[in-house]
């Protein structure tokens, strides 16, 4: 009996080991479970993990601003997961391990060398990654290719400006302003348009967007902006003004973007790691998509153009 049990767990063991591998293959995102409240989420569920994250970047910007360097670098890699993920819901197939290779160098070339040789990385990284899908399967290599193409330039380079933003002078409130001006923009978004929307921005891309909604996000935009910008990193109000104004717009911007993308793709979130939330890529649309213009705007501020 003993070695017969033996042989089963040795038998089991590869299988259990096997089944994790695949769990960490990227694959389409499962539809969210359907939520019948107004906000059409799981509103506590959805509190508990916007808190949690905003602690572990305040924590992480705290005890040392490298630390959020390395947690950029690691969000960045779940959030392609996750886009490989939802490519392959159109049978789309991008190469996982070159994208976070090339991401991890061009974060650290932003670090230690600036933006533009993270440019010049993300140009040879395209050739490299276009190479690699031709070796795997030349069938599919330009329309594979350019779908890489694409994940690496909207998550690695616009997230090669956060780390940007951190390495400047001001760095770590800088990082402060380009986490919560687009969390306020979405939380009045949401709060307002939860109570009072009614007038669609476009329906036909996010019905739930209303106008109602964006008054709410610049409100609260501009609240967030005067007390970071204005305040905290001394820039006076119209400098505080234009912050609070840009970010509802290209927040809105980047929510409707994701939204086109996630309907070509035929899926409705990028992924489901985060209850009440979806998926990386769903809380990290906003902040990627501002961040190329706050860096401008905070180069501009402390004259390092």
């Amino acid at each position: 009996m003993a070695s017969g049990e033996t042989g089963a767990q040795a038998v089991g063991a590869p299988s259990g080991a096997s089944s994790f591998v695949k769990h960490l293959r990227p694959h389409p995102p499962k539809p969210p479970k359907e939520q019948h409240s107004k906000s059409g989420r799981n509103l506590p569920a959805a509190i508990i993990t916007g808190l949690s994250l905003l602690a572990l970047v305040g924590l992480s910007l705290a005890f040392r601003k490298e630390l959020f360097g390395l947690m950029v670098i690691v969000f960045l890699a779940i959030g392609i997961w996750e886009a490989t993920g939802a490519f392959l819901a159109r049978n789309i197939r991008i190469p996982l391990i070159p994208l976070v290779g090339a991401m991890v160098v061009m974060c650290a070339f932003t670090w230690t060398h600036g933006l533009g040789f993270s440019f010049v990385m993300f140009t040879a990284s395209i050739a490299v990654v276009m190479l690699w899908r031709v070796l795997m399967d030349s069938n599919r290599a330009i329309t594979d290719g350019i779908a890489a193409a694409f994940v690496l330039g909207w998550l690695a380079f616009s997230g090669c400006f956060a780390i940007a933003i951190l390495a400047m002078p001001e760095g770590v409130l800088g990082i402060v302003a380009l986490v919560l001006l687009p969390v306020a923009s979405d939380t009045g978004g949401f709060q307002m348009g939860v109570m009072f929307g009614k007038h669609p921005i476009a329906a036909s891309i996010s019905p739930k967007k209303s106008w109602e909604g964006f008054l709410g996000s610049l409100i609260l935009s501009l609240v967030a902006s005067f007390l970071v910008v204005g305040f905290l990193m001394d820039l006076g109000r119209w400098w505080a003004l234009l912050f609070g104004v840009v970010t509802p717009i290209l927040a809105t911007m980047g929510d409707f973007s994701e939204s086109l993308l996630k309907r070509d793709l035929g899926i409705k979130d990028m992924g489901s790691i985060f209850p009440g939330h979806g998926g990386m890529l769903d809380r990290l649309d906003s902040i990627l998509f501002v961040a190329p213009t706050f860096y401008l705007f905070f180069a501009l501020a402390y004259d390092l153009l």
